[in-house]
């Protein structure tokens, strides 16, 4: 098992997530009590959910990660969500949250690359099936 220096030098987006984790921690301490408890733990879970199956896809064999990172990529996609509504009902103020942002479409430019990398590997997937 690599360490975790190791694995941010192999997989930048583990590096990446792990930024914003930190970023986030401290901010949460910033949100009111009750917020803290509702919607600024959600968001930690999501965040901590997604590092999970980032590190997960990195030890898998290649024709097994595409569906992990699919996983990820749901969780990535309701974490957007959750903190910007932590911006719209104002728990986090518009520097924090655009800092946050900034490292949330670094990390999905990485994260969409990566799928397109094993998408373009296998073409027996039917890409964006459900797409409109």
């Amino acid at each position: 098992m690599q360490n975790l220096e190791q694995l941010q030098n192999n997989a930048p987006i583990i590096k990446k997530t792990n930024e914003l984790y930190r970023e986030f921690y401290q901010y949460l301490k910033l949100f009111p009590k009750q917020d803290q408890y509702m919607l600024g733990k959600r968001c930690e879970e999501y965040i901590l959910n997604f590092i999970e199956l980032v590190l997960l896809c990195v030890g898998l064999e290649k024709n097994k990660k595409l569906e992990v990172l699919k996983q990820a990529d749901s969780k990535f996609d309701v974490l957007k969500f959750l903190l910007m509504a932590t911006q719209e009902l104002k728990m986090l103020d518009n520097k924090k949250y655009l800092s946050l942002e900034k490292r949330m479409q670094e990390i999905g430019r990485m994260l969409g690359g990566w799928i397109r990398s094993l998408q373009e590997k296998r073409p027996d997937i039917h890409r964006d099936a459900f797409a409109i």
